[in-house]
């Protein structure tokens, strides 16, 4: 069994990392490179960056920042927002991402999933999906940072993801983002059940019982989070150790 993965997410606005609730309310942090360095050495196994208002803001990431990341840290960096075209996929590989994150534009335009499996590989392409539970208990998929609703459901859009070359999902719960009151299991299980690639839970967590849960009945392959750790309401070592000592095969500092 692959051992589950801890990935500490940098949400960047204006060049800052920042959080919010619910995709809402967001307040200052501090600088993503000096995170990134942070979290490299406390040993997280992976770190996320997404530019989260890119897309809604129709511009390109800030490479530079991402440039930046690359060169200061050694585990594998997922770079995401904004990513439009396969130019845009070979530029943030060519920074120094080892994964790419697209979300929106895969919605408009999903041959670009296929497109970059085929040129960069299935393993740098990574389906980012927003959702949230509508009035009939199931889950759709939104887009531009969560503001706009799509004909989409979760499922079935994880399920074409994964047909046309995506390599992993990154779940995010809309509904529990910044609640700090657990993932999403239902979704987030569902999903995993559905599909042959890596899921990744992201959105409520609030402890390490959280993390516990969405990996046992969530099925998830790997957990993101992001308060939780910038305000050091958890940390990655005690994570690990707790999670180690519950039965969850982690990767250990």
């Amino acid at each position: 069994m692959l051992a589950k993965r801890i990935i500490p997410c940098l949400d960047v606005k204006d060049g800052r990392v920042v959080k919010g609730r619910k995709f809402k309310d967001l307040t200052d942090v501090d600088d993503p490179v000096k995170l990134a360095v942070f979290y490299n050495n406390e040993g997280a196994d992976e770190i996320v960056f997404y530019d989260i208002t890119a897309s809604f803001e129709k511009r390109n990431i800030f490479l530079n920042v991402v440039e930046k990341i690359a060169e200061s840290i050694n585990i594998p960096f997922t770079v995401g927002g904004g990513i439009k075209t396969i130019e845009d996929f070979r530029m943030a590989l060519l920074k120094g991402a080892d994964k790419v994150s697209i979300n929106s534009a895969a919605v408009r335009n999903p041959k670009i999933i296929k497109s970059a499996s085929e040129k960069f590989g299935r393993q740098c392409v990574v389906l980012s999906m927003d959702v949230k539970k509508i009035e009939n208990g199931s889950y759709k998929v939104f887009i531009d940072g969560g503001r706009v609703e799509t004909n989409l459901y979760a499922l079935e859009w994880a399920k074409l993801g994964e047909s046309l070359g995506a390599g992993e999902i990154v779940l995010n719960s809309i509904d529990c983002d910044g609640i700090k009151n657990g993932y999403d299991c239902e979704i987030t299980s569902l999903i995993s059940e559905n599909v042959n690639i890596p899921v990744v839970a992201s959105g409520g967590a609030g402890n390490m019982e959280h993390f516990e849960k969405v990996f046992k009945y969530g099925k998830a392959d790997a957990a993101l989070s992001a308060s939780i750790f910038h305000y050091g309401d958890v940390k990655i070592n005690d994570l690990k150790e707790y999670l180690s000592c519950k039965g969850v095969n982690i990767r250990r500092v």
